[in-house]
């Protein structure tokens, strides 16, 4: 038998997982649709029966532990909290009910965490004490290690740079408040910016000819790499405003590293060279030339179950 633990993604759309040993290899993989399910008893019994159905044809995997990796979700409680982009509202205590049903234990973070276990565990910084994860997808996420250990805090939330307000009265975010970093550096954020520039003179760009809700991330480092400027100056504007926001990030944790992750950071250089640089001409004298921005060492169409997988590896060992 081989001993394996369940990474569990629990996405707005989709909950994909895997079986995963503890070299961070995945043996398998399956998915289920989130939004499907009205009422998260349905979803919990929806997801074991597909775990159970993988188990079967994968009969020499034994399950040892479940991890998972989940919007809003709280590791000390081993709760999902009103996550906005769930269906399930209040407080969810989805790991005692999964240890429940299947009398496996079962640990739960939230994904930004669970992606900075991942690369702990399984990515570039297994040799790295002091580091900060940056998911930069449809909201800004982050996990931040601090001597070698996952910071928390008091509630259990620690870590929400994507929600440090960064323009007083600035754009409405998905927590009601304005301004937040997450409306301006993310894939999302990218895009605000570039549609609130569509109607400038100043542009003869060919993201003008796209509807609106056509335009994505992608399209506008598409555009970049061919080198409008409507585009390159959407990517300098972001990449001020992130860089800046790791400048204050460097200054409370002082990180060995900065590792970006997600759509956005799909860019490559585009968003990689004005952050870099607007984060060290913002940065305290005394971090200048200490911390490193680079790319996770995860696959993005892996790490999210190796990130949750990493969880339980750590818990169970």
């Amino acid at each position: 038998m081989i001993n394996a633990v369940v990474g569990i993604d629990i996405g707005g759309t989709n909950s994909p997982f895997g079986f995963v040993d503890k070299d961070g290899n995945i043996i398998a993989k399956g998915c289920i649709r989130t939004n499907e399910y009205e009422k998260f008893d349905d979803y919990l019994n929806a997801l074991i029966s597909e775990i159970k159905k993988l188990n079967r044809e994968y009969n020499q995997i034994k399950i040892i532990g479940y991890g998972i990796g989940a919007p809003n979700g709280n590791y000390y409680k081993g709760t999902v909290e009103n996550a906005p982009n769930l269906k399930w509202k209040g407080k969810i205590e989805f790991a005692k009910l999964m240890k429940d049903k299947t009398g496996i234990k079962a640990y739960l973070t939230n994904d930004a965490n669970a992606a900075a276990i991942g690369e702990k565990v399984f990515g570039n910084a297994k040799d790295i004490s002091d580091f900060i994860v940056i998911t930069l997808g449809t909201g800004l996420g982050s996990g931040i290690f601090c001597g070698g250990k996952l910071l928390y805090g008091s509630t259990g939330f620690a870590g929400e740079l994507g929600h440090t307000i960064v323009k007083e009265n600035g754009r409405l975010c998905g927590c009601r408040r304005y301004g937040c970093l997450e409306t301006y550096a993310s894939a999302s954020g990218i895009v605000r910016t570039v549609i609130e520039r569509l109607g400038s003179k100043e542009y003869d760009s060919t993201l003008k000819k796209y509807r609106e809700d056509e335009i994505t991330s992608k399209l506008i480092h598409e555009a970049a790499a061919q080198g409008d400027k409507l585009a390159l100056d959407a990517f300098e504007y972001t990449g001020e405003i992130l860089g800046k926001a790791l400048a204050n990030a460097a200054a409370f944790s002082s990180p060995e590293a900065i590792f970006l992750f997600g759509g956005l950071a799909n860019a490559g250089t585009y968003i990689f060279e004005p952050t870099i640089r607007h984060m060290e001409i913002n940065m305290l004298n005394n971090f200048k030339g200490t911390v490193k921005v680079l790319p996770s060492g995860l696959s993005e169409n892996t790490a999210a179950i190796l990130g949750a997988a990493a969880l339980c590896w750590n818990e169970v060992k």
